[in-house]
């Protein structure tokens, strides 16, 4: 049996295990490194539960963007189990009224027949200007949206939109914590970030990656590897 801890992964929206391809393969050394599935439930509740019934004892913990939010909502419901918390391209608060319009527009668009087009839609806003001409980053994007489907990507922005702001909790986290977020990412920009670190307190380090927008485990493979590899040691 292996005396390496466990790394769980957790995908963000219309995402699944190919967004940490890199870090599965580069953090193996160290780590146990698994990626959850977040594509079965409706609320974050459920799914925080769903991964906390297929995890060890203890173990690391590191989410992007909807995964951070399932990631937080772990630490509501079993923080002991948790011994390091990695937050990558996410934020504490709920959806602001307009993101919430936003979500049920495209909701309303899937359920019409047209998810196909939606990915090409978020893609500018998923990665920057660069990234989104690279051919290789936008065919990961487009097919990992492919895999999570209509119905996945129903039943995740469901439990989005129903999300609690989480900012008074986050001065109960007390384990290492890495607050991580792509320069160039205007989903949740630098400002959210700190506000984390700041709620989090001296457990918290910030990681700033430049040339990177809100995929920054994809954009910026190495970059977010090293980070973790640190904050993991």
């Amino acid at each position: 049996m292996s005396t390496r801890p466990t790394l769980i992964l957790i995908p963000g929206l219309l995402c699944d295990g190919a967004l940490w391809a890199h870090q599965v393969v580069a953090l193996s050394d160290i780590a146990d490194v698994q990626v959850a599935d977040i594509a079965d439930e409706i609320t974050m509740e459920d799914l925080a539960r769903s991964v906390l019934d297929r995890a060890p004892d203890s173990f690391a913990l590191a989410g992007l963007s909807m995964g951070g939010y399932v990631a937080q909502e772990i630490m509501r419901q079993d923080p002991g189990r948790v011994t390091h918390l990695a937050l990558l391209d996410t934020n504490a608060r709920a959806d602001l009224p307009e993101q919430s319009a936003m979500r049920k527009a495209l909701m309303a668009e899937a359920e019409a027949g047209h998810f196909d087009e939606i990915p090409t839609q978020l893609l500018p806003k998923l990665v920057n200007a660069e990234h989104a001409e690279d051919p290789a980053i936008a065919k990961v994007v487009l097919q990992m949206a492919e895999r999570i489907g209509v119905d996945g990507f129903h039943n995740q922005q469901t439990a989005i939109l129903n999300r609690i702001d989480g900012r008074a909790d986050l001065a109960k986290i007390n384990c290492p914590t890495l607050v991580l977020c792509g320069a160039d990412d205007i989903m949740t920009p630098l400002a959210v970030h700190q506000e984390m670190v700041d709620g989090v307190g001296a457990n918290a380090t910030l990681v700033v990656v430049p040339d990177s927008g809100h995929l920054s485990p994809l954009e910026q493979p190495d970059a977010v590897t090293a980070a973790m590899r640190t904050w993991l040691s």
